[in-house]
């Protein structure tokens, strides 16, 4: 029987992911990042489903890779290696995600959040890339991703001391949205998901898609693809309901056409 290293929990159109292994400081295991790629890929494939908070403990969001995995891995192994087709099938989801960080996240967890769309953590937060502090480098997307989250400098900073930084500087640095109390955190990213999952569903794939486009083009060719997908819009059933809505002073009933 196969441990559940992912606990899930639908409200309405929200599904909540929660990281569940404890003894581990919720460490990403290759099984347990694979069983959250594959509810993820359940939830892409649910129509109820609108959008999916990723969580984690109190303490610990996660820690970081299985540092037991990687001891036993020589270079053959490291290329044999299926998380990068896991991490890649992850970025590849196309409803809203969001992560609501508590505690330490550290190595791949910190990749985790950064994967995300949406960011937003608890006073007690911790966000850092200890890799380099083991002889090792960020390789599930932290350098890529926080130096454009954070700027050059200080994704620098976080990559080659190893050092963390805290919830007020993650803020200030636009790696997070929002700093709540930590008792608050989760409700409060259930909260925003839940706002999100009652947009229309054909916009809200095309925003999100437009927007990590933003990280991966030139201004032109991000300008180009978002009036493709703007356009793309004018023909579904769902845009014709949220203008009718509006000037009828009704709320909007999507459909996802």
């Amino acid at each position: 029987m196969t441990t559940p290293w992912i606990l899930h929990q639908q409200q309405g159109r929200v599904l909540t992911l929660t990281l569940h292994r404890p003894q581990a400081r919720n460490a990403l295991s290759t099984p347990c990042l694979q069983q959250l790629v594959e509810r993820l890929e359940q939830a892409e494939a649910d129509n109820d489903i609108g959008a999916v908070v990723i969580a984690g403990g109190a303490r610990f969001f996660a820690a970081g890779a299985d540092l037991h995995e990687l001891q036993q891995q020589d270079l053959p192994a490291t290329l044999r290696d299926p998380r990068p087709l896991l991490w890649q099938r992850l970025a590849q989801f196309s409803k809203p995600l969001l992560a609501a960080v508590n505690g330490y996240a550290l190595g791949a967890g910190c990749e985790l959040a950064l994967a995300c769309d949406i960011v937003i953590c608890g006073e007690s937060a911790r966000f850092g890339l200890p890799e380099i502090t083991l002889g090792l480098m960020p390789g599930a997307g932290g350098t890529q991703r926080l130096i454009r989250c954070v700027g050059k400098s200080r994704a620098s900073q976080m990559v080659l001391s190893g050092e963390a930084i805290d919830a007020r500087l993650a803020l200030q640095s636009g790696l997070v949205s929002e700093v709540c109390i930590d008792a608050l955190t989760l409700e409060r990213t259930q909260q925003l998901a839940a706002r999100i999952a009652q947009q229309a569903p054909l916009a809200l794939r095309a925003a999100k898609q437009a927007l990590r486009q933003a990280d991966e083009t030139g201004l032109t060719q991000g300008l180009a693809m978002e009036r493709q997908q703007f356009a793309a819009l004018a023909a579904t059933e769902d845009r014709r309901e949220g203008i009718a809505a509006f000037f009828e002073k009704r709320t909007p009933h999507y459909k996802g056409r």
